[in-house]
């Protein structure tokens, strides 16, 4: 291993939900006079959490969201945590192939609640710990800053320098990248289309990885058994 510790993004990593999650706001919009597709969706707000998310969807569509916005998106986060998202092809047999002792968090635009609980339809509940951090609930500032990465690096109590980051988004993978980081970025999800990958490359990332067992060789992990 070449480095002391991993740092995972998780919506798009993890779980395949970035596709689902921007569908989902694809055809609100569109509903509501404001035609957009899943993949433009993706383009325009993938990777943003909060204040900032509302702002690039407002942004959009040039004014203040529909009222029924914050209900059907609520709605649609529930519906997801009762029912689950797939993995990301590779990514539980990954995490359960890592030293046990490996300092690991997940570093996420999402809430935490939102990760355990699709960490426990995973089967991956005890794999991280407490080491799930949130860019709206443990940093002033989310992605694309740094500082949820730097955050989670001083938790696991490893320089940011000796970590590495696994990353798919545009926005994720500039704060990464800004981190001072080794970033890796992950083009496994469905989400990835042709191009992404040079996406991230233009960002600065210090490796692409189209599966998890490109993911091991830039660790210099033993190939999975």
């Amino acid at each position: 291993m070449k480095f002391d510790a991993l740092l995972f993004d998780f919506d798009g990593v993890l779980i395949e939900s970035e596709y689902l999650g921007n569908k989902h706001i694809a055809d609100f919009l569109t509903k509501h006079g404001h035609p957009i597709t899943p993949e433009e969706s993706m383009t325009r707000f993938m990777g943003l959490a909060g204040r900032d998310f509302l702002n690039r969807v407002e942004e959009f569509v040039g004014g203040p969201l529909p009222d029924t916005w914050d209900e059907a998106r609520m709605a649609e986060n529930e519906r997801v945590l009762l029912e689950g998202v797939q993995e990301v092809t590779g990514a539980i047999a990954f995490v359960r192939s890592l030293p046990v002792d490996l300092p690991k968090a997940v570093v996420s635009s999402s809430s935490t609640r939102w990760i355990s609980t699709h960490l426990r339809h995973l089967g991956l509940e005890d794999a991280f710990g407490d080491h799930l951090y949130s860019g709206s609930e443990h940093v002033a500032r989310g992605k694309p800053a740094p500082d949820l990465y730097l955050y989670g690096a001083a938790q696991l109590v490893v320089p940011i320098e000796r970590c590495a980051i696994l990353e798919d988004s545009p926005v994720g993978a500039t704060g990464a990248v800004a981190s001072g980081a080794h970033v890796i970025g992950l083009c496994a999800g469905s989400h990835c289309a042709l191009g992404h990958d040079e996406r991230l490359r233009k960002i600065g990332v210090d490796a692409i990885a189209h599966d998890f067992d490109e993911v091991r060789r830039i660790l210099g992990l033993s190939p999975a058994e």
